[in-house]
């Protein structure tokens, strides 16, 4: 494990996943600028590890994280705009953007901002006592750090509106009900069952993958004939690979596959 930029976000390569984890957990993991761009370098870095097939974002300590500093938004009102503007939006591009499958571990809290940076991350895992929600509007003002846009993606516009309008947590349960989450598990299990997923992930082949997320991200914005070209198209990259024979080899040889992402 080695720390990244100012050394408030780390990153763990463990045979085929890599860790992420904020890392100021004497704050709660609460965000400042330096920790949204140590965060933005390390999943970047993880992405472009040759060996890396999957990517857990995970917070250091007993909290995933508190949201943005407050401090920071207070005292610095002027660049606070700034921060969701530039750095925020940065950062929540270069999760949506990596190749390799993101698993969000949430444990404990991860209200506003914090809610916010898992909704880009492929898979979610609960704790079941954690504070998970957007409460911006009592706060004077609403989440704009993609919420308005991601959320109604994910469970609906109905849902969505609840959420975002009434500032409050969602129940754990109604979180996994509504398709918003993956898993619900004790908080004090929420890393070990992140990084058993993106464990089961790095199995499978990473281009096919990496394909595969490309065209379900287009699903829902993507008319259906364009859909299934892109899919089709998608798919056809895949053909002369040396995974693509592997893994057909494999099965009918009755072995686990050995991939090798080309």
């Amino acid at each position: 494990m080695h720390e990244v930029g100012s050394g408030l976000a780390t990153l763990d390569v463990v045979g085929h996943r890599a860790d992420v984890r904020l890392n100021r957990p004497e704050k709660r993991n609460a965000m400042t600028v330096e920790l949204l761009a140590d965060l933005g370098d390390a999943i970047a870095e993880a992405d472009a590890h040759g060996d890396v097939r999957a990517i857990t974002l995970l917070g250091t300590g007993e909290v995933f994280c508190a949201g943005m500093d407050l401090h920071m938004m207070r005292e610095r009102v002027d660049e606070a705009s700034d921060v969701a503007r530039d750095a925020f939006p940065e950062l929540l591009s270069t999760l949506d953007g990596t190749d390799a499958p993101t698993v969000a571990g949430i444990k404990r809290a991860a209200p506003a901002g914090a809610f916010e940076l898992t909704l880009p991350c492929d898979f979610r895992i609960l704790g079941a006592d954690a504070k998970y929600g957007v409460l911006e509007v009592q706060l004077g003002t609403f989440p704009h750090g993609g919420a308005t846009q991601r959320l109604p993606r994910l469970v609906g516009l109905a849902t969505a509106k609840e959420l975002v309008l009434t500032g409050e947590f969602i129940e754990p349960e109604d979180a996994e009900r509504c398709g918003l989450v993956n898993d619900v598990v004790p908080d004090d299990e929420v890393d070990e069952a992140a990084q058993a997923l993106a464990d089961r992930l790095a199995e499978n082949a990473p281009l096919g993958m990496r394909n595969a997320k490309k065209a379900l991200n287009a699903a829902l914005e993507t008319p259906l004939q364009e859909g299934l070209a892109l899919e089709r198209a998608l798919g056809k990259e895949l053909d002369s690979t040396r995974d693509y024979r592997e893994g057909f080899e494999a099965r009918i040889e009755g072995r686990d596959p050995e991939f090798e992402g080309r």
